[in-house]
């Protein structure tokens, strides 16, 4: 059974309740994997630096989304309730100690997987970015509204940051770490086969990007091929990654697949756009970067009218895929896509809204 101290994020009620209490579970989980890995100084310094920055913990909350999402569909989200009901008596009378005892560390053991889902993709998510910071990369002084991390400490210890923060997110899916219920084998393997390749994908979307910049006249087919890989691959994995903890069937991970797909472009096309149109005070990173090292953007191409619209384009039809296979399935909300309630009552949804509305 875990004895983590947070506030569990499920069920869902408010999202403003939801990423509070993700980000808390997530700030605790990231200091528990650093005492349990034991890394010398400054190695472990600049981890905890880059892991406790204001982040926007978009692929997090993507995993956690996605997880809430599928258990809602599928009407067994209220297992997780369980062990606090059992605390004050009102476990149901129809559930005999051997039926609460298995839905209570069933319930412990799928909370915790999407947990260790959470902090793999943060993880593997910070390595690229303390990566992409480096003089031989981007050459970045500031991210995430603070100098990076070869600035505040040298580039061979940034170097190793990242290579250490990508080791830690495959080991923390099978890992005995404190405050974790023991890892399912079963779950760890199928998330894995989900996570591996779409790591792979990243980096090698980060090479194609690479190659853009001396390439001129690039089509809106090549750029999106670029960011399929580069930005929406581990978006892909996160939303995945929650469904497979959440016991998703297979129509449901083809949706949440198709809705990651959508998603992912849609994220990419809004940097684009908030790299021309917000200051570097609103996106603690320079502004304008991409203009600087003359990189193939979605607002280069189409400019930022139609990049916008183009973004809210996706982001409806990552909706759409949403209501199609976890909502109307269920027969809890109404199928109308612009219907405000739909957004009120599913945490991925209102995840999209979310960011469809992000500044930074």
């Amino acid at each position: 059974m875990t004895v983590s101290s947070a506030p569990r994020f499920v069920p869902f009620t408010t999202f403003e309740h939801f990423h509070n209490t993700l980000r808390s579970q997530l700030a605790q989980d990231i200091e528990t994997l650093f005492v349990y890995a034991d890394l010398p100084s400054p190695l472990v310094d600049a981890c905890r630096y880059v892991m406790t920055g204001q982040g926007k913990a978009v692929r997090p909350l993507l995993v956690a989304s996605s997880f809430i999402s599928v258990s809602a569909s599928n009407e067994w989200i209220t297992d997780i309730d369980l062990e606090a009901e059992a605390s004050t008596g009102n476990i149901p009378g129809n559930l005999d100690k051997l039926d609460k005892l298995d839905k209570l560390l069933d319930a412990d053991i799928h909370y915790d997987m999407c947990r260790r889902a959470a902090l793999a993709v943060e993880l593997l998510h910070t390595y690229s970015l303390v990566h992409d910071d480096l003089p031989c990369m981007d050459d970045d002084e500031l991210r995430r509204g603070q100098p990076t991390a070869h600035i505040v400490f040298d580039e061979a210890t940034a170097l190793l940051a990242g290579d250490v923060l990508q080791t830690l997110a495959f080991e923390v899916l099978s890992a005995e770490i404190p405050t974790f219920a023991s890892y399912d084998e079963q779950i760890t393997s199928q998330l894995l086969a989900v996570f591996a390749p779409r790591a792979r994908r990243m980096v090698a979307g980060q090479m194609l990007d690479i190659n853009a910049e001396a390439t001129s006249n690039i089509t809106q087919n090549e750029l999106e091929a670029i960011h399929r890989d580069k930005t929406g691959a581990l978006i892909e994995a996160a939303m995945l990654m929650g469904g497979i903890c959440a016991q998703a069937t297979a129509p449901q991970r083809m949706a949440l697949q198709d809705c990651a797909q959508h998603i992912g472009l849609a994220f990419q096309v809004q940097d684009d756009i908030l790299d021309v149109t917000a200051s570097t005070n609103d996106l603690g990173k320079p502004a304008g970067s991409d203009e600087k090292l003359d990189k193939s953007t979605y607002v280069k191409l189409m400019g930022v009218d139609v990049a916008s619209d183009y973004a809210q384009l996706l982001f409806n039809q990552g909706r759409a895929a949403v209501i199609r296979e976890l909502i109307n399935n269920s027969d809890k909300v109404d199928s109308d896509i612009n219907d405000i309630n739909n957004s009120k009552s599913n945490a991925l949804l209102e995840l999209i809204d979310w960011l469809w509305s992000r500044k930074k």
